[in-house]
């Protein structure tokens, strides 16, 4: 049996939240609830009942990338705003979970996906009687659209790595790394906002989106000033929520990925077709235990230590 931080891990309690849907504006009740071995994280939409509720959280099944991240089943039932919530699952380390919604959105919470591990650790974390599996990078993989690119490459590890550049003042070019193996998404991501900036978002309002985005849920810039009473909670907060959404989208995998993502000026569209182009290809990917993966890359780190110390 795999020792239990391999091991695949879900909820050991239910538990429940309401907020607010950033684009529709609506009321929104939200439930995680734990699920059995294999199962994957799965979005049940209570509003709709049957067969036709639930949507895997996949990225074959993302339709919709604009302003969010969007998944949709066979039958056309849709949940939006999903990458935050995703990427506390991937931060929490959670393989198994039910996320049962009564609507088409998610709420927004703060705009960040602190209030997501807030709940895991209230709800609790158990380790299921199956080994978790890892996506393992065999080969180069890159997209680009633009000044936007992505790629996913061998590595002996799990890490994001995001370059970010806005004329802003607030912003200015800024990168970011991380790594998914350590325990440091709680300090240095989960809190992190997603902002905007104030003429978008004035502009998104009058065209009926953003319903529900305000100053409590969102980073807001105009010029080289942030609007928010108290201002932003990291210098770099901004590039930090573009490294908390690249891990949320990215979790849309299926299971972690073992190799390194670099993202320039990434975005939840460019991210997905990053997916789509790797899976695509039999030979740039391989399924492996979570535990064989991590034990190559001790290895490695061993290797190399010894290497400096020669």
């Amino acid at each position: 049996m795999a020792s239990t931080g391999f091991r695949q891990h879900t909820l050991k309690n239910s538990i429940y939240c309401s907020g607010t849907g950033l684009h529709s504006g609506a009321r929104v009740a939200l439930s995680l609830h734990p699920a059995k071995p294999g199962t994957g994280i799965v979005f049940r939409r209570a509003d709709v009942g049957g067969p036709d509720a639930e949507i895997s959280a996949r990225y074959d099944q993302v339709s919709d990338t604009r302003l969010c991240t969007t998944v949709t089943n066979d039958a056309g039932i849709s949940v939006s705003t999903v990458e935050h919530l995703m990427a506390a699952l991937a931060g929490c380390r959670l393989d198994n979970v039910i996320v049962e919604v009564n609507g088409p959105e998610l709420p927004i919470m703060d705009g960040s996906a602190e209030p997501f591990v807030f709940l895991i650790d209230c709800a609790g974390v158990v380790a299921q009687d199956a080994p978790r599996r890892a996506i393992r990078v065999l080969k180069p993989v890159d997209v680009a659209d633009g000044v936007s690119s992505a790629r996913v490459e061998p590595w002996a590890g799990s890490t994001i790595n995001i370059e970010l550049e806005f004329e802003t003042a607030v912003i200015g070019r800024r990168s970011m790394f991380f790594d998914m193996l350590s325990d440091s998404f709680r300090g240095d991501l989960s809190r992190a906002r997603t902002f905007g900036f104030l003429h978008e978002v004035e502009a998104l309002q009058a065209a009926g989106l953003a319903r529900g985005g305000s100053m409590e849920n969102a980073v807001v810039i105009s010029g080289d000033t942030v609007l928010n009473e108290g201002g932003l909670r990291f210098d770099d907060e901004c590039a930090r929520h573009k490294a908390l959404d690249c891990v949320g989208d990215l979790y849309l995998a299926g299971a972690p990925i073992i190799g390194h993502f670099h993202g320039v000026r990434p975005g939840h569209a460019i991210n997905n077709r990053l997916l789509r182009r790797l899976f695509a290809d039999q030979s740039a990917w391989e399924s492996v235990d979570m535990d064989e993966a991590v034990d190559a890359f001790g290895k490695k780190v061993e290797a190399r230590a010894s290497a400096a110390s020669a």
